[in-house]
């Protein structure tokens, strides 16, 4: 795999250590919304202003473990949750920091379902990644959004966790299927198989939101959490969580996959597990937010990898150049 030059890296909010920050969403205001997974916590980071760090702030204690957020309309998430496995809305329209915010649960799984990442499909319909059960669930949300109806969306051996990886850890194996997205240009899901290392694709439908065909292997031997995709330039930005860098990968032909940041590993970057763009009018394929867990699940998963210090978890913006070759 190559080495291109490192991204710019510049921390945004530090939470403490041992927070392991699952994944998140960039508001249109700027400010983000983060999950924290052994914490069972949604906290909300104030948007970066170019000078300090911000402060972070609790905003709900779930019952389960936090996992994945997606945004369906302006100011509307939904987070999924794992141990009791469900769906909850938060409706944040009006919301100010410091206020109290009661979620509505839209779904309660009735089977044990490790969710997982989550992606937004088409109005009223959610992906979500179900990494213990190696499925990817659809969830068809009411026209008001309080109810919602959940069926398998596909089945594929590529989304199994894998016993046998040779990862152990008080949390079982590694997950199988872990991040999921959704590039609306081009109709396809792409979703990583973190146990398998494999990054993978599948055609969509744009009428039944339904996949076509059967899902093929975009990139292998990458032990990838979650990632962004930029489909102006045609490649995606992986977070190896445990490994403690960044890969782009080309989705389309004529690039090579690369290492963009972590390497030389760097403190900025320990424990990378999601990435969203920020919204900026250029920010799109250049600035990413990206989660951090400060080395917390390499140590569970007896992978110091770098020099076995947990460190606080952090939210960090990462400039990347779409335009920079890999060498």
């Amino acid at each position: 795999m190559a080495t291109a030059a490192l991204a710019d890296i510049s921390p945004i909010a530090s939470f403490p250590p041992h927070f392991f920050l699952e994944n998140l969403a960039v508001r249109a205001d700027g400010s983000i919304l983060v999950t924290v997974l052994n914490r069972k916590q949604l906290w909300y980071v104030p948007a970066p202003s170019g000078g300090p760090p911000v402060t972070p702030t609790p905003v709900h204690t779930f019952d389960g473990f936090a996992m994945g957020i997606v945004e369906t309309q302006p100011d509307i998430f939904y987070v999924s949750t794992v141990g009791q496995a469900t769906l909850e809305r938060f409706d944040m329209r009006g919301w100010v920091p410091g206020a109290p915010v009661k979620p509505t649960r839209v779904l309660t799984f009735d089977q044990p379902a490790g969710l997982n990442g989550a992606c937004v499909l088409g109005p009223g319909v959610i992906l979500l990644a179900d990494s213990l059960a190696g499925v990817i669930w659809r969830v068809d949300l009411s026209d008001d959004g309080l109810t919602a109806t959940a069926s398998v969306w596909l089945r594929h051996h590529t989304m199994a966790p894998d016993p046998d990886n040779g990862f152990t850890s008080p949390l079982g194996p590694q997950p199988g299927i872990n991040g999921i997205r959704f590039a609306a240009r081009t109709n396809v899901v792409y979703y990583t198989s973190t146990g398998q290392k494999l990054f993978m694709r599948v055609a969509v439908d744009p009428a039944t939101h339904t996949p076509v065909g059967q899902p093929e292997v975009v990139a292998a031997d990458i032990t990838a959490d979650d990632f962004c995709v930029d489909e102006n330039v045609g490649v995606a930005y992986l977070t190896t969580h445990t490994d403690n860098t960044i890969v782009r990968v080309p989705i389309d032909a004529g690039a090579a996959t690369c290492v963009v940041a972590g390497h030389p590993f760097t403190e900025q970057l320990v424990g990378p597990s999601s990435a969203a763009w920020a919204r900026g009018r250029t920010d799109y394929g250049r600035v990413a937010y990206v989660t951090t867990d400060g080395g917390h699940t390499a140590i569970e998963y007896h992978r110091p990898g770098s020099d076995g210090i947990i460190r606080p978890a952090q939210v960090v913006r990462v400039q990347f150049d779409p335009e920079r070759p890999a060498r």
